[in-house]
């Protein structure tokens, strides 16, 4: 009797060490590995700024060479974007305004005339298509233009001045790169090309007047704040 419960004990330590082997060889599962992705859904404000230029313009007798028009410019953006969850397009709308010094002035000395071109300020609302990649978001966008510009001559010999200003209205396409270095923060560079349409000018000065627009190319920076739109977690 002894002998037989000897025996049984000896098997159930090598079952009990059998059982302990096989739990610890289990495999180790890890979590799964959490990849933020930005989400680019929500209004949005943002300054920015950069340069313009103009192509050739005759107006009057005087030619303006190609890239004479030029100067910077400064203003803000307003917008919206709406990006579903997992798709990688966004859509938005956005306008945006701006104080300009895109000028150009040349004088005459035969004629003894200073004329003067000065786009005062100009703006656009456009819809825009982008392709994200997560907080990298490249697009283009096109739509309305709208620019106030100023002409004027001044008479060197009696020293007078006339000036005239007038809204012009035309149409504006382009792209750009932005990307989100924040939540709610992203920087952008954008690419633009606008042509306004013709206005008449300097009718009261010598009738009946000079009609011309103009093609404007500006390169500019910004700064966007978006509201909303929160990092979500992709699996």
């Amino acid at each position: 009797m002894k002998k037989l419960l000897l025996a049984l004990g000896f098997i159930g330590l090598g079952t009990a060490s059998a059982l302990a082997a096989d739990l610890a060889a289990r495999p180790y599962t890890k979590a799964p590995l959490v990849s933020p992705a930005y989400n680019w859904t929500g209004f949005y404000v943002g300054v920015m700024g950069g340069y313009g230029w103009s192509d050739s313009v005759d107006v009057a007798g005087f030619t303006f060479g190609t890239n004479d028009i030029k100067g910077g410019f400064v203003g803000g953006t307003l917008g919206y974007n709406w990006q579903t969850p997992g798709s990688p397009f966004v859509f938005g709308i956005e306008a945006d305004g701006a104080w300009s010094d895109i000028s150009f002035s040349e004088t005459d000395a035969l004629l003894a005339l200073t004329f003067e071109d000065r786009i005062r300020s100009f703006g656009s609302v456009t819809g825009r298509l982008g392709y994200a990649v997560d907080a990298a978001l490249f697009y283009v966008k096109g739509g309305y233009a709208w620019a106030n510009n100023r002409v004027s001559l001044t008479d060197l010999v009696a020293g007078t001045t006339f000036s005239e200003s007038n809204f012009h209205s035309g149409w504006t396409v382009g792209g750009g790169f932005e990307y989100g270095f924040a939540q709610n923060w992203s920087g952008k560079i954008e690419y633009m090309f606008a042509s306004y349409d013709n206005e008449n000018y300097l009718s009261a000065f010598a009738p009946p007047g000079v009609s011309f627009g103009f093609d404007v190319h500006t390169i500019k920076g910004g700064i966007n704040y978006r509201f909303g739109g929160p990092v979500i977690a992709r699996y």
